[in-house]
């Protein structure tokens, strides 16, 4: 068996007699010996051999330089390539958020910094379907062309569209959160499981009622989505059960909330906004046709209260509904399956927030009770945002 010594030796030899041929015969092997020299470790017989046919192949150094380059840098080149991989392992997490809102913004930021204090190591792809259904079935799409590892949809119609790619039978885990009711949308098999932001609606407008005495409460929701009918139905009950009247309207999209405002604000008392999506984002809207109007606003939302003249929030903390939904992801990287996660609800008080303008429940002439101002975890009063 030949030594290594008689192989550098052997490709020395090799490259010389190569190097004995005219010019324009061994010039296209430049590249390739000058590779096979610096795997081999014979750079110094190499360079040997430039010295002697330097006076033969000046018109070529710039060829041989070229390839004494490639051959030192093509070992770092294959390094780098394999620090990419590591780079790339892990889990992929895709993120389908339905709209920007302060709610699914907190929510998709929860998981993230839930997921931060694990030992999983995780990367996003984070999408945004800005309300449009089919944008949010397109990104489903892609999450299933990527093959992540787990599909999240923040808010019902987001992951509807995943469970519907998706399909029942993939082995490819879908997580929903700031989902009201599961059931009702759809999203229960053996590969979904998430977090409800079901709110307690009865307990809500009787809170409305005790403090302002309405004996007629107005909301608006999205007929179009299942989280919007739930919410509404829920309402009913409520209002029906209290004693008061209910009067809805229904709208298709954001751009119809103000409308929708305005033709029942002449016909109620104060008006009940629950977390649906589309009415939530143009609650501005709906805040500036109340405040005119001398009415009482009930948000089930606190996250956007910020700005508004709203006299009352009480609601979730949606970056806690991030949180929860970083531990269904957590259980499900980890092992667990998710059916039989299924569906989880929040009912530790300590998770909602309720607000108090004081400011429009002066100016309407209302008082607070001062029992539900020491239970506040946010005040306003003389302008200020006061953070208990």
């Amino acid at each position: 068996m030949h030594s290594f010594t008689s192989l550098r030796g052997g490709f020395s030899r090799l490259i010389a007699d190569i190097f004995a041929y005219p010019l324009y015969e061994y010039s296209n092997f430049c590249i390739i010996l000058f590779t096979l020299c610096a795997i081999y470790g014979i750079v110094p017989q190499l360079a040997n051999m430039v010295t002697v046919l330097e006076e033969e192949m000046k018109h070529t150094r710039t060829l041989l330089l070229i390839g004494l380059v490639f051959a030192l840098i093509a070992p770092l080149s294959l390094f780098g390539a394999g620090k990419s991989e590591a780079n790339e392992s892990g889990y992929r997490i895709g993120v389908s958020k339905l709209l920007p809102h302060p709610a699914l913004d907190a929510v998709e930021q929860g998981l993230q910094d839930y997921l931060k204090t694990t030992a999983l190591s995780v990367s996003y792809d984070l999408q945004n379907a800005n309300g449009d259904i089919s944008t949010a079935s397109s990104i489903a799409q892609k999450f299933k062309s990527d093959k992540v590892d787990v599909a999240v949809g923040i808010a019902t119609p987001s992951a509807q569209a995943l469970a519907q790619v998706f399909g029942p039978t993939s082995s490819t885990a879908v997580v929903f959160s700031a989902v009201t009711d599961a059931d009702e949308a759809g999203l229960v098999a053996a590969n979904i499981a998430g977090v409800s932001d079901m709110n307690p609606v009865e307990d809500q407008i009787k809170l409305l009622i005790d403090i302002t005495g309405a004996k007629r409460i107005g909301n608006i929701y999205a007929s179009g989505e299942a989280n919007g009918v739930v919410l509404m139905e829920m309402a009913k009950a409520a209002c029906a059960k209290l004693g008061v009247e209910f009067v809805a309207s229904a709208v298709s999209n954001t751009s119809e909330v103000k409308m929708a405002a305005q033709s029942i604000i002449d016909r109620v008392d104060a008006v009940y906004i629950a977390t649906d999506n589309a009415v939530i984002s143009a609650i501005t809207s709906v805040d500036d046709v109340v405040t005119k109007a001398n009415k009482v606003l009930f948000v089930a939302d606190p996250s956007g209260m910020d700005g508004l003249n709203a006299m009352i929030a009480w609601g979730f903390d949606y970056y806690n509904i991030g949180i929860e939904t970083g531990k269904v992801i957590e259980q499900i990287l980890t092992g667990t399956k998710a059916g039989d996660i299924g569906t989880v609800y929040i009912t530790d008080p300590v998770k909602f927030e309720l607000w108090f303008n004081l400011d429009t429940a002066g100016q309407l002439g209302y008082t607070v009770p001062q029992s539900l101002q020491d239970a506040a975890a946010v005040l306003i009063k003389d302008g200020k945002k006061i953070s208990k």
